[in-house]
């Protein structure tokens, strides 16, 4: 048995209004609960969970979670674990995804593997994949926002341009009239990056992608640099724009605000079942191929 994993928060993000998604939620989450404590380990349910229905009808704050859980179970799409990894990642605890969603390229078990997957990982049976954030800070503010996918800059508008200029570690590197320009980490280069066309990253590749939304080019390509690189964005003379981190938090920009953006201190731990294999989850969820070469 694994030491590490005595007190397991159980977590979701699908919200209630939903019916057969948030009932099967409750039905996973009691099937985990019920695992759990059939193994002698302990079940924590936060308050900012949207699940009912456990066994433990008690709830802890989310300070109180990050500081005595040792491991989240997120339950739902990608979108519940960006939630999570916001929360409790961010502050050192590992993530565990159940995949309620279509691509589920971060929540890859299936319910119908729920119960033999979670033993073998309490057992020990697991591997880790280590994730890093993207912190955004606007002009000299002290605070900083973190995105685990993508930080955003764009018009706002649609079909609008705006025009601004880039620099990597004080260096200019251009000025672009464009939709926005889209900053992600690996793991938001099979998210909002590839609608955008841009390239799939491999999640042990350290690695930044800049990729230009819409650019007023004809030879703008993406741009992928070092994950330590300081990037600033700044916005034109005339121009007004918004800030989206994981299509989650947002703000205004205006005429000559500057973004900086760099790799965030934090990271987190993602676990995934031994059978994990990222080429797979590509072909699955892609359709990269018909299948697997005999």
């Amino acid at each position: 048995m694994n030491k590490k994993f005595k007190s397991i928060a159980i977590y979701s993000s699908i919200r209630s209004n939903s019916s057969i998604r948030s009932k099967k939620v409750s039905q996973l989450a009691l099937q985990i609960e019920e695992v759990i404590k059939g193994l002698g380990l302990k079940t924590l349910r936060p308050d900012s969970s949207n699940i009912h229905g456990l066994l433990s009808k008690k709830t802890y704050s989310d300070n109180f979670i990050y500081k005595n859980a040792d491991l989240i179970i997120a339950i739902g799409g990608d979108g519940t674990l960006l939630s999570s990894a916001r929360k409790f990642g961010y502050k050192g605890v590992p993530i565990l995804g159940i995949n309620l969603g279509n691509l589920g390229f971060l929540t890859d078990i299936a319910p119908k593997d729920l119960t033999t997957s979670l033993r073998d990982v309490i057992e020990g049976k697991f591997l880790k994949d280590e994730r890093f954030f993207l912190e955004a800070r606007i002009n000299n503010q002290k605070k900083s926002n973190i995105a685990l996918n993508e930080v955003v800059i764009h018009s706002d508008s649609i079909a609008q341009l705006i025009e601004y200029e880039l620099f990597i570690n004080e260096h200019f590197v251009y000025r672009q009239k464009a939709d926005g320009i889209i900053v992600s980490t690996p793991t938001g280069s099979t998210a909002y990056s590839l609608s955008a066309n841009g390239p799939i990253i491999h999640p042990d590749v350290k690695a930044i992608t800049l990729l230009p939304m819409f650019p007023h080019s004809l030879n703008t390509r993406p741009l992928i640099i070092d994950e330590n690189a300081d990037i600033q964005i700044r916005i034109g003379k005339k121009g007004k724009a918004s800030l989206s981190l994981d299509s989650h938090t947002k703000f205004k920009l205006k005429s000559e605000d500057k973004v900086s953006i760099k790799r965030a201190n934090s990271g987190f731990n993602l676990i995934h079942p031994l059978n994990h294999d990222f080429y797979s989850a590509c072909r699955e969820k892609l359709g990269w191929s018909l299948g697997i070469p005999k």
